[in-house]
């Protein structure tokens, strides 16, 4: 019956797209349609394939309901009013969501799966990270015996050939130049997904030669290269905060895309573990084969999830979010210079440079939360996390709450805080300290209130002059170009007079500045004319 049980898989819609439902309804009424069943059908009346998207569902659903015992639903969406407690003395929230959510442990490496990028399983031993690597190696259609055999294991006497290869001893005799020896590669290096377990474990040196492999996709040895695929990488840490044997070096964290927590198991599933023990099975060896990717698929899969659209008004949210943290108004002498990394970069003390920064309302600037800025990988891998969970949800394009939920995954060691700015000393606030994702959540819904409170949907003068000049220049006169830079003028003295300078103020001054020279540049060539 457990058996049974594994196997099972659904043929139900797991979340029909509102087109799909749509296209449904518009449909006329055909008798064949009840001697077909709800499985769809081809034009043959065989059983059609579940789209991509579908079978990606098929995979998430039979993995949190079989495989995995993951009963945390943290990712939360809504359809209407849902019913919320305050619990304990500290009177937090427990919502039930109205819409269907998720389990951020299962899904997360489902979305790195299908679009191909970097994730990270921390928490303590036996919380079933390297298990879930496993299965994300088992549906890109390798075996439980070839993922475990290629899986990389973290240990302070790795070396460089341990992890990519070594080189043929008669090679080594014989060769009269570096192109003659040949290498014998590690075979997962070959492999549509890679686990790194423990990756904190390993030495220095040895994290250099892995970082190229991660972030250019091919490993060398001895002059000799090898280009290895496209694929999803999973590693694993029991500490993400320097805990392992050797201090992970800062290229490489900065190449993984999300972090996802392994939270604490739930006794009340005691019942599910003994049900395995006693029927001796182990989940990553009972996959379904309809949920296994064939490699063509998995390209397929990738592609699809970038056609996924970012509407404008997502976007703009995105971009005023961003513009909160870069700035430091004092460790730049030039307006460009203005930044944290300018500060970083300097090697004078952190909080030197923070006291001397006091002309700001400190509670009010978002920015005086953390210690950095968000870097330009950082947002190309949130959109396109955010592109794959609205894909994930049969959607063509992705919401503001797709962005919302999936924000906290992508910056978790990305946008570090300032603990001791006065927002963390706040008691209100104290649970901020240490749960990161709940703290970058509230960030992002301070930044969105903010943003509706200045009304930027409706009132965007400096989107506008953009918008203005993405239509081209062609055409322009040179009385046009003059008027329109003489908008930029009086924008610029609107934004300045009288008033501090904060981060969105930041950015769109140096937008305006911008828009100002491609502008003065038309400007001479038109007289050259």
């Amino acid at each position: 019956m457990a058996f049974n049980l594994f196997k099972h898989l659904s043929q139900a819609p797991t979340n029909p797209s509102n087109a799909t439902k749509a296209a449904s309804n518009a449909r006329r009424f055909d008798v064949a349609d009840l001697y077909r069943g709800p499985a769809p059908v081809d034009a043959d009346g065989r059983v059609a394939a579940p789209g991509l998207d579908e079978k990606l569902r098929q995979a998430y659903f039979w993995i949190v309901n079989n495989a995995i015992i993951s009963p945390h639903y943290d990712i939360e969406y809504n359809d209407g009013p849902n019913q919320s407690y305050r619990v304990g003395d500290s009177k937090r929230l427990l919502t039930l969501p109205s819409a269907q959510s998720y389990s951020s442990f299962v899904l997360l490496p489902l979305l790195t799966f299908a679009a191909r990028r970097k994730c990270l399983f921390v928490g303590g031993p036996g919380r079933g990270k390297t298990a879930s690597a496993i299965l994300m190696g088992v549906l890109a259609g390798a075996s439980v015996k070839e993922v475990k055999r290629g899986m990389q294991h973290g240990h302070p006497q790795m070396t460089i050939a341990d992890l990519l290869g070594n080189p043929l001893p008669a090679d080594l005799v014989n060769a009269q130049s570096m192109d003659e020896i040949r290498i014998a590669w590690r075979a997962w290096l070959g492999m549509r997904v890679k686990i790194i377990d423990e990756y904190n474990r390993i030495p220095t040196r040895t994290q250099s030669a892995l970082l190229t492999v991660m972030s250019d996709n091919y490993a060398e040895v001895l002059n000799q290269v090898y280009e290895c695929p496209e694929a999803a990488w999973y590693l694993t840490a029991n500490d993400d905060q320097g805990g392992g044997t050797y201090q992970v070096i800062e290229a490489l964290r900065d190449r993984i895309d999300v972090v996802v927590q392994a939270l604490a198991f739930n006794p009340r599933f005691l019942g599910d573990l003994l049900a395995r023990i006693e029927a001796n099975l182990r989940p990553e060896e009972l996959v379904p084969p309809e949920i296994v990717f064939k490699p063509e698929e998995l390209d397929a899969l990738d592609e699809q999830v970038r056609v996924v659209e970012i509407p404008e008004d997502v976007r703009r949210r995105l971009e005023f979010f961003a513009s909160q943290f870069e700035l430091m108004e004092l460790a730049g002498g030039q307006f460009e210079y203005m930044t944290k990394d300018t500060a970083r970069l300097s090697g004078v003390d952190w909080q030197q440079v923070v006291a001397a920064d006091n002309g700001r309302d400190r509670l009010k600037d978002l920015g005086c939360q953390t210690r950095n800025g968000v870097s330009v990988r950082n947002l190309m891998t949130l959109l396109v996390y955010a592109k794959a969970l609205a894909y994930f949800r049969g959607n063509a394009a992705a919401e503001l709450e797709d962005v919302r939920q999936i924000l906290p995954f992508v910056l978790h060691d990305k946008l570090i805080p300032d603990l001791e700015a006065p927002f963390f000393g706040m008691p209100e606030h104290a649970p901020f300290r240490t749960d990161r994702l709940g703290w970058l959540r509230h960030l992002f819904d301070q930044s969105c209130a903010e943003y509706d409170r200045l009304d930027l949907d409706r009132n965007d003068p400096v989107g506008d002059l953009a918008g203005e000049f993405a239509q081209g220049l062609d055409g322009v006169s040179e009385r046009e170009t003059r008027a329109r830079l003489t908008r930029i003028e009086r924008t610029i003295d609107g934004l300045v007079k009288g008033r501090k300078l904060y981060g969105p103020q930041y950015d769109d001054l140096l937008k305006l500045k911008y828009l100002h020279q491609r502008y003065t540049n038309y400007l001479a060539w038109l007289r050259s004319q």
